[in-house]
């Protein structure tokens, strides 16, 4: 059983098992930021509605209580922007 002791870890042995920490915490912080990136941005590169305004216009659209445009201008007023004219009839 004298073998089991002959295998013990170097200073170079230790040396890449920091090296291997350091990079495994580093690939852990970029997932991080990259899945924080991808929610805030959305799955298209578009903005996620946070406000609990925008989530409830959001939810409408999508029950088909309002039209399109109804939505993009209902959203451009909660956002602080100009309304997008709106089509006139012919």
């Amino acid at each position: 059983m004298y073998w089991w002791y002959d295998h013990a870890a170097s200073g170079w042995g230790y040396t890449l098992l920091a090296l291997i920490m350091l990079a495994l915490w580093a690939l852990v912080a970029l997932v991080a930021v990259a899945l924080f990136r991808q929610a805030e941005h959305g799955l298209h590169g578009l903005r996620v509605p946070w406000s609990p305004a925008e989530r409830v216009l959001s939810e409408r659209f999508a029950r088909g209580e309002i039209d399109e445009d109804e939505y993009r201008t209902r959203l451009a007023v909660l956002r602080g922007r100009t309304p997008p004219p709106q089509a006139g009839p012919g």
